[in-house]
């Protein structure tokens, strides 16, 4: 099994910045793409940034110029940088792990963290 912990969020008024972060632990031979999504209340997850192994990475247009998306592979983390927030990036931002499981080679999955709140106050 794979645990993903998230960190990070909070409240934070408009223009202003928060750092997501979120620590993979557990059985993991490898982990493949990383990503952060994000649910806002009545309406359904979406997609934020993901980043590939090797650091390729892409976002949703509505963050585009805002967000940055990084990794630590030694570590098992992915960031999420967040400058510039709005308040309809108010949401619950969850991370996910597409993982090779380190004792059964054949197993890959995804594994997704609970969820931090992020609210940005106008």
């Amino acid at each position: 099994q794979v645990q993903l912990v998230e960190s990070g969020g909070g409240l934070v008024q408009a223009g202003g910045s928060l750092r997501l972060s979120c620590a993979a632990s557990g059985s993991i031979g490898s982990i493949n793409a990383m990503g952060w999504y994000r649910q806002a209340p009545g309406k359904q997850r979406e997609l934020v940034a993901t980043i590939t192994s090797n650091s390729r990475t892409n976002y949703a247009d509505s963050v585009k110029g805002r967000f940055t998306i990084s990794r630590d592979n030694a570590k098992n983390t992915v960031y999420l940088q967040m400058n510039s927030l709005k308040p309809e990036d108010t949401a619950v931002y969850s991370c996910m792990a597409n993982v090779r499981d380190g004792s059964r080679w054949y197993v890959v999955r995804d594994y997704w963290g609970q969820g931090t709140q992020v609210t940005v106050s106008s």
